[in-house]
């Protein structure tokens, strides 16, 4: 693998390429693997979980291609290997964004050439920046009636930073325009020994985790609405029923969701 563009320390383990480590990708390092490995002896359904995500964002993207999308606007996306939007619907025109250097550089080299798609470094706590960089005018002109991914990021987020994104997101998205999202959810106060050190290494990595209970998303999804099929978990949108069993659930009742947002 070559060697990063940004300047930074690729002896910290990343948020985005222990998740790629955890899809059997191969865009990470040494000790991005090491606190993977670490985190399936703590957590083993955590391979799990994680490629629920990525399914869920597979299917949500040919969900919405079938709908007549042919925009997708995917925040805080990660490295764009293994199912990512635009090898799902390689017609249509996506913009990623993430805040990591070392992930968009990545994610450019995978990207190559590819004149449908852009990556671009921006954090999406600072939404407005990213709903007015010029990648935004260069990819998508002035079409507002986009698909918005927000797929295994608000478990990284704040409440006030969830809303400021909603808010930004449906003020500047044309009429019709449609946002999927996932929310990682556990029974409130359960907690393990295991569990405890888990959630100790997202706070090392710099990303500390938290865990939204499913009450509290619906009031922060608004003002999007929450289309007919309502929140879901991932294995009920996949048809995966017996996918997730009690023992990967870590004894602290771990539920992933999915739902679906409309701009009327």
């Amino acid at each position: 693998m070559a060697e990063p563009k940004a300047a930074m320390d690729i002896n910290i383990p990343n948020a985005a390429r222990v998740y790629d480590y955890s899809l059997g990708g191969s865009h990470n390092f040494e000790a991005d693997r090491q606190a993977a490995e670490y985190m399936f002896t703590l957590v083993p359904s955590t391979r799990k979980w994680v490629r629920l995500l990525r399914m869920f964002l597979h299917d949500a993207a040919q969900e919405l291609s079938d709908q007549g999308f042919d925009m997708f606007l995917d925040l805080a996306s990660g490295l764009p290997t293994v199912e990512h939007i635009h090898s799902t619907v390689p017609n249509a025109k996506v913009i990623y964004v993430d805040n990591d250097p070392v992930v968009v550089n990545y994610g450019k080299e995978i990207l190559g050439d590819n004149p449908h798609v852009r990556f671009l470094e921006e954090d999406i706590r600072n939404i407005d920046a990213v709903l007015s960089s010029p990648v935004i005018q260069e990819v998508f002109g002035n079409h507002r009636r986009v698909a918005i991914g927000l797929n295994g990021v608000t478990v990284f987020l704040s409440d006030e930073e969830i809303q400021r994104i909603m808010r930004a997101t449906y003020d500047w998205a044309a009429s019709g325009s449609k946002m999927f999202v996932t929310w990682e959810t556990q029974a409130e106060g359960a907690m393990t020994p295991q569990w405890g050190q888990f959630l100790g290494m997202f706070d090392q990595m710099g990303s500390p985790m938290h865990l939204i209970p499913e009450a509290k998303a619906r009031e922060l999804v608004k003002p999007w609405h929450v289309d007919e099929r309502d929140f879901r978990p991932i294995t009920e949108w996949l048809g995966l029923k017996d996918y997730i069993t009690e023992q990967d659930r870590e004894g602290v009742g771990l539920e992933f969701y999915g739902v679906y947002l409309t701009k009327p």
